[in-house]
């Protein structure tokens, strides 16, 4: 009988955040597999380090960051094959995903190639909204307000017009964008009413207005924009 397929969400980097269901299939998964940077350390497996079982055999899927996708999408094809073999075998495998796994989730690319054949249960995550939103402090939505979430990538007309019609905007990979994330909110004149928030829930975490974010910015940011509560720094 082949193994069961784990998608589990380990919150945005705080161990104490990881639900007590993914800590214990975590720590009773035989195969633990995971993301990483080519020649760096897994953050995945960093958050989760305390819970992995002694023996426990490990699959790195070193992933490159890179605007093409052909790379990534090799990565996931080599990484779905191992973790498939360990499958077959009978084996239980937990797949370790920052944030949640279907919220831009690298979990979800995985689970499109295995779930056709294996039996596949999703164990969501604290996702990077809600612990930023948590750090700056900010209520994200009440009765019938809308929250708009927006990949920092987009380009800037499409950004601008996206924002303009919203209520609550979340901006999400930001990094090497932010300047031009910031020009958009600035020519919209919601500058004063954007907060930017990096590493939530880590050792590291910061929390400033916008006008005075780092530029680039790393990877794990996030800018908040709330049109309609007074500003809150």
């Amino acid at each position: 009988m082949a193994g069961t397929l784990y998608g589990i969400g380990l919150g945005p980097g705080d161990p104490e955040l990881i639900t007590l269901k993914a800590a214990r299939l975590i720590a009773s998964c035989p195969v633990i597999a995971y993301p990483a940077l080519a020649g760096r350390e897994s953050l995945a497996r960093s958050i989760a380090a305390g819970l992995i079982a002694p023996g426990a055999r490990e699959i790195a899927m070193e992933v490159p960051m890179t605007p093409e996708r052909a790379p990534a999408q090799a990565a996931y094809d080599a990484g779905a094959h191992r973790i498939a073999a360990a499958l077959d075998a009978g084996d239980d495998v937990a797949c370790l995903c920052e944030g949640d796994p279907f919220f831009y989730g690298s979990f979800m690319y995985l689970h499109a190639r295995l779930a056709p054949r294996f039996t596949c249960e999703i164990v969501p995550g604290v996702t990077s909204l809600n612990a930023c939103a948590a750090l700056a402090r900010l209520p994200l939505a009440a009765r019938n307000e809308r929250i708009t979430i927006l990949p920092g990538p987009l380009p800037r007309a499409e950004l601008e017009s996206r924002i303009e019609g919203a209520e609550t905007v979340a901006i999400m990979k930001v990094g090497r964008h932010l300047a031009k994330i910031r020009d958009v909110v600035d020519g919209l004149g919601l500058l004063e009413r954007a907060v930017y928030v990096e590493r939530a829930s880590l050792p590291q975490e910061r929390v400033m207005p916008l006008r005075d974010a780092p530029d680039p910015a790393p990877y794990f940011s996030m800018i908040l924009l709330a049109k309609g509560a007074d500003p809150w720094l």
